[in-house]
C-alpha cells in the first residue's frame, strides 16, 4: 500500500503531481511519501501491539536525517550497523536507549562512541567482538547490554542469496548449537549483561513461515538457557518483513502478527523488531527524464539519466522494480504494478542509464507505451536500499531527495555539486 496513484493520466505522491517536482528540482530525483512511511510504521505498530514490541527502524535501508525524524516523532527506536548511522539517529533525535547496535564488524571506535552515546542494546556476533565489547566497557566504566546473535540455520528460499544472513554458512552470528556454551563462559560477564537473543533470516522474507520456524528453535535454546540459570528477557527477530515490488506479493503486518504473536505473547520475553525495506520500501519512488532511444540489433532501448549509480539494486541483485511513465495518454490506462503489465500498443524496451557498465539496465524486456525524449518515468518500490546504496561512481553527483506531505513538499536533501565531489580532496 502507497500513496502514490495516477489521476486524469497524471502519477501523483499524496496530493502533488510528480511532474512540478521533477521541473523544479531536476531529475534524476527520489520523492518520499510521508503517509506512505506513517501507514507501514504504524500497520507494524498496531499487529503487534498484544507483545509491546519496540519497533528499531533499520536505517541502513533509508537514513535520510528528516526520514528519520519523521519516524522519532512515531516513537520509533533505530536498527544501526555502523557508527555514522548512530551519528545520524542523534542528530534526527533519536533516542540511544531505542537504538540495537549491530554488524560483525564493529570498530573500538564505533563501540566506544556507542558505549559513551548510551546505546541500549549491542548484539554481538562472535566470541571476540563480546570480549572486545567487555573490555571497551571496562575501559569506559560503564556497564552494558549486549543480545546474542544466533544463527538458526532458517531462510526463505525466495530471498537473494546476497540477503540470505540465517544459514550456517554466512558471517553473520553465532551458530545456534554453540549459544548454550557462549552463556556459560559470558553469561555473567561484569561488564556486559547479555540478556537478549538476536536472529535476523535474510531480506526480503515474502512468508511468516521462516519466522516461525526461528522462532521456535529459539525458543527453545531460550528454555534451554533459563534452565542452567541464565535470565533472557528479550527476542529480536530482526528485519526481512518483505515489500510489494509487484502488486499484492508480500504479506501484510497483519499476516506476520498472525502466525508470529501466538508463539511470544506468553513468553515473558520483551520482543525487538527491526524492520527497514517494510516501512520505506513503497514509500519511494525514482524519478527520471528520457534522455534518448536507440534500437541495438532486436532491441529498443530507452536511455534515462538515472542510472546505476543512483539505484544500484537491478545491477547488484537481479532486483526487479516497476517502471512506467509519469504522464498517460489515456487517462483509462491506469496501469497494474507487475513486471509483465502489457498496455495496448506497448513497445517492449530495455531501460538503462548512462553508466558505462553492461549491467546499468534497470528494467529489462519492459512493455511500456512509446516514450520519447523528455518524457518522464517513475521507478517505484525505490525508497529503501536506494539513495543509501548510490554512489559517485564516473563523478556523477548523487541526486537529490524530496519529501511530500499532503499538498506540500520540500528537499530534505540537496542534489550534490562538482564542488561537493571535489571538496574532500581539496585543501588538504
Amino acid at each position: 500500500m502507497d500513496h502514490f496513484a495516477y489521476r486524469d493520466g497524471n502519477l501523483f505522491c499524496e496530493d502533488v503531481l510528480t511532474a512540478e517536482i521533477a521541473e523544479r528540482v531536476g531529475t534524476p530525483v527520489y520523492i518520499y511519501s510521508t503517509a506512505t512511511l506513517r501507514h507501514h510504521y504504524r500497520s507494524l505498530s498496531t499487529a503487534f501491539a498484544q507483545l509491546d514490541a519496540t519497533i528499531c527502524f533499520s536505517v541502513k535501508s533509508l537514513g535520510n536525517l528528516h526520514v528519520l525524524k519523521l519516524l522519532v516523532g512515531e516513537g520509533c527506536g533505530f536498527d544501526i550497523v555502523s557508527g555514522g548511522e548512530l551519528a545520524r539517529v542523534l542528530a534526527a533525535g533519536g533516542e540511544a536507549e531505542k537504538v540495537a547496535f549491530a554488524g560483525v564488524g564493529k570498530t573500538d571506535v564505533e563501540i566506544g562512541e556507542a558505549i559513551e552515546a548510551g546505546v541500549g542494546l549491542f548484539n554481538v556476533e562472535s566470541v571476540a567482538e563480546f570480549e572486545n565489547l567487555s573490555r571497551l566497557a571496562a575501559v569506559a566504566g560503564k556497564k552494558v547490554r549486549a543480545g546474542l546473535r544466533i544463527n538458526p540455520d532458517v531462510y526463505d528460499p525466495k530471498t537473494h542469496a546476497y540477503t540470505i544472513t540465517g544459514k550456517k554458512e554466512t558471517k553473520f552470528g553465532v551458530d545456534i548449537d554453540r549459544a548454550v556454551e557462549f552463556f556459560e563462559r559470558f553469561g555473567r560477564d561484569e561488564h556486559v549483561t547479555l540478556d537478549v537473543i538476536d536472529f535476523h533470516i535474510g531480506s526480503p522474507i515474502y512468508s511468516p513461515e521462516p519466522y516461525v520456524q526461528a522462532i521456535q528453535k529459539t525458543l527453545g535454546l531460550v528454555e534451554d538457557l533459563r534452565a542452567k540459570g541464565f535470565e533472557i528477557r528479550a527476542i529480536d527477530l530482526g528485519g526481512g518483513f518483505a515489500a510489494d515490488y509487484e502488486e499484492g506479493k508480500s504479506p501484510s503486518a497483519e499476516e506476520y502478527a498472525e502466525a508470529i504473536v501466538p508463539l511470544l505473547k506468553d513468553t515473558g520475553l520483551k520482543v525487538i523488531l527491526e524492520p527497514g525495506r517494510f516501512i520505506a520500501c513503497n514509500a519511494g519512488i525514482l524519478l527520471s527524464r528520457v534522455l534518448y532511444t536507440k534500437q541495438g540489433g532486436e532491441k529498443r532501448f530507452v536511455i534515462v539519466d538515472a542510472a546505476t549509480t543512483d539505484l544500484i539494486r537491478p545491477a547488484l541483485y537481479q532486483a526487479e522494480h516497476f517502471i512506467y511513465p509519469a504522464a498517460l495518454d489515456d487517462s483509462s490506462a491506469t496501469p497494474q504494478r507487475r513486471m509483465d503489465f502489457a498496455p495496448p500498443g506497448g513497445q517492449v524496451v530495455d531501460i538503462v542509464g548512462g553508466v558505462c557498465e553492461s549491467s546499468d539496465v534497470l528494467g529489462a524486456g519492459r512493455c511500456l507505451p512509446p516514450l520519447n525524449r523528455g518524457d518522464l518515468v517513475a521507478i517505484f518500490s525505490a525508497g529503501a536500499y536506494s539513495f543509501v546504496m548510490s554512489s559517485q561512481y564516473l563523478a556523477r553527483p548523487r541526486v537529490a531527495e524530496v519529501l511530500v506531505e499532503g499538498e506540500t513538499w520540500r528537499i530534505i536533501r540537496r542534489r550534490e555539486t562538482y564542488d561537493d565531489l571535489l571538496a574532500p580532496e581539496r585543501d588538504l
